[in-house]
């Protein structure tokens, strides 16, 4: 099984640890629940080295990843600016959701998830073949990413990085810039503000100690999944994969079919038409949602079927919710059914995301 170098640090400090995805993470540090309320009103910290940053350098960079990815990287003309983005198949399913900071014409970096590094990095190679032969792609396994999330994240990492606090303080949300040995990012998978910082692995465990005793609590994985769900945000091989289009998987906005420019899986999209969408449901009864659970629907004496992508829990809002994909009849108000252990449970269709800046949006 795979160790992010953290893997010591999280063993010293109890945790419960998991195989997700071949990695040997933490799940939690005692209590789930309570890491998720530090991040929503002080400060939380998650290891995410799992995750991979792959650093493109070359003359062609931009004119790669502009075929690359479906959202526009012509978007980043400042140095650091990041752009969130799917890289699509042939077919106009997902291959991963991802994020590129522009350093310089000729170097940007992608931070790609765990589970689909190795296919990413095999996708991307077989493309830099076709279309800019000669670019670098380079992954970055020797640099370590730890996220620090919540209303007091920034101010607890300025007390850890002595001098940091002029580098970064006017950071823009998803921006990035690098400082010292450091390159943070104003960026997150919680709902919060915080920072995502990435630095050489040698020096985590020492910057994870040192967080800590600024008051800066871990996290692990089952918080991160209720901070994330309660976001909005999607998780790959739940709310997309390579079978779903990112066009019925709330992803519209992150795909760029207004300018001329051709990128993989355009046509495929154009071709096939959308039936449906992603939104979020509320449970009205006693129970929890689960992703594949199936939602039904009653409309002009007909019935419509759905399903759950993700669900679970809300500690926030101390009660059950889900990101659903539903025909596009469906409407935020509406009231649908959701099969939860044999019983068809009401539950309420609402806009999401439910929680932003440890506040309730439902």
């Amino acid at each position: 099984m795979k160790t992010t170098s953290l893997n010591k640090t999280h063993h010293d400090m109890k945790a419960k640890m998991v195989d997700f995805g071949g990695w040997e993470m933490a799940l939690h540090y005692g209590s789930q629940l309570d890491e998720h309320h530090n991040v929503r009103t002080d400060a939380g910290m998650f290891d995410v080295s799992h995750m991979l940053a792959v650093d493109i350098n070359g003359k062609a960079a931009r004119d790669f990843l502009r075929r690359l990815v479906a959202n526009n990287v012509d978007k980043l003309t400042q140095p650091g600016k990041a752009l969130y983005s799917c890289m699509l198949n042939l077919q106009g399913g997902v291959i991963d959701d991802l994020i590129i900071y522009f350093l310089t014409e000729s170097h940007f970096r992608m931070v790609v998830n765990a589970g689909t590094a190795d296919k990413d990095i095999a996708w991307m190679l077989a493309r830099r073949d076709e279309i800019a032969p000669g670019l670098e792609i380079t992954p970055r396994r020797d640099l370590a990413m730890i996220a620090v999330q919540g209303p007091n994240a920034r101010a607890k990492v300025w007390q850890v990085i002595a001098g940091a606090q002029a580098a970064t303080e006017n950071l823009q949300l998803f921006q990035a810039t690098t400082y010292d040995k450091y390159f943070i990012a104003r960026t997150g998978y919680t709902g919060e503000d915080g920072f995502e910082i990435m630095l050489p692995s040698n020096d985590a465990a020492g910057f994870w100690r040192a967080l800590n005793a600024a008051g800066v609590a871990p996290a692990g994985l089952g918080a991160r999944d209720t901070l994330r769900l309660e976001a909005g945000m999607n998780l790959y091989g739940q709310d997309m994969d390579e079978t779903t289009s990112p066009l019925e998987s709330g992803l519209a906005w992150t795909v760029d079919l207004k300018s001329d420019r051709d990128f993989i899986g355009k046509q495929a999209l154009l071709a096939i038409p959308v039936t449906k969408k992603l939104i979020g449901l509320i449970l009205l009864e006693r129970g929890v949602l689960r992703s594949h659970q199936k939602v039904s629907m009653q409309y002009d004496d007909s019935e419509s079927e759905g399903e759950i992508t993700s669900g679970g829990f809300s500690p926030t809002l101390n009660q059950s919710i889900a990101l659903a994909r539903l025909p596009l009849k469906v409407t935020a108000g509406d009231e649908v059914r959701v099969l939860v252990r044999d019983k068809m449970l009401r539950a309420k269709v609402v806009k999401y995301p439910f929680v932003r800046n440890g506040k309730s949006l439902i």
